[in-house]
C-alpha cells in the first residue's frame, strides 16, 4: 500500500501538469519587413472595431474573429497593400462598423451632424425664449396699492419686533430679581 506522502506527490504532481497544460497561451508574433509596416499594422489593429465584440479595437480583442482580421491585415501588408487599401478591404466585407471613424455618406449624416443640429436647436430655444419671457424685460412693475402694502406689513413687523424686545428685556429683569 502506498503512503500518504507519496500519494499526496502524486496528486500534486498531477494537478500541477493538468493547471500548466490549461494556462498555456498563444501570443502572436507578426515579424514585418520594414519599420513602416509595423507602425501601418499598428494603427490598423487600434482603428479597426471587431464586428463581435461591438465597441472593442481587434488589438484588445480575444475573439476569433478579430484574430483573423488581424491575420489578414498582416498578410495584405506583407503583400504591400496600404493602410487604406486595407481598411476598404474591410469595410467592403464587414461594413462601415468595423471603423470607428465611418464615412460621411447620407446614411451617416445624422451621425456625423446630428449633434451640431441639436446644439443649434437648443441655442436657438434658448434664445428665442429669453426674448419673449416677460419677466427677463426689465424690472418689476409694482403699483402704488402694492407699495403701500409692503409699508403697512413693514411698520406692522416693526411694531411687533419692538414689543417682543421689550417683554423680552422685562422677563430677563423679573427673572435677575428672582435669583
Amino acid at each position: 500500500m502506498m503512503s500518504f506522502a507519496r500519494l499526496y506527490a502524486i496528486a500534486t504532481a498531477i494537478l500541477f501538469f493538468v493547471v500548466a497544460s490549461v494556462s498555456i497561451a498563444t501570443i502572436d508574433v507578426y515579424e514585418f519587413e520594414n519599420s513602416q509596416q509595423e507602425d501601418d499594422f499598428r494603427i490598423l489593429v487600434q482603428e479597426l472595431r471587431c464586428p463581435k465584440c461591438q465597441n472593442q479595437n481587434i488589438a484588445d480583442s480575444n475573439a476569433g474573429l478579430a484574430k483573423d482580421i488581424k491575420d489578414r491585415a498582416y498578410k495584405l501588408l506583407r503583400d504591400g497593400k496600404s493602410r487604406d487599401y486595407i481598411t476598404n478591404y474591410m469595410v467592403e466585407r464587414y461594413g462601415d462598423f468595423i471603423t470607428y471613424r465611418p464615412p460621411v455618406t447620407k446614411n451617416t449624416w445624422v451621425l456625423w451632424f446630428g449633434p451640431l443640429i441639436l446644439l443649434v436647436v437648443v441655442v436657438l430655444v434658448l434664445v428665442l425664449r429669453k426674448r419673449t419671457d416677460p419677466k427677463s424685460q426689465g424690472s418689476a412693475h409694482i403699483t402704488d396699492e402694492q407699495k403701500q402694502r409692503v409699508g403697512a406689513l413693514l411698520e406692522r413687523y416693526k411694531q411687533t419686533g419692538e414689543k417682543d424686545t421689550v417683554e423680552n428685556e422685562d422677563q430677563g429683569v423679573g427673572q435677575k430679581g428672582k435669583k
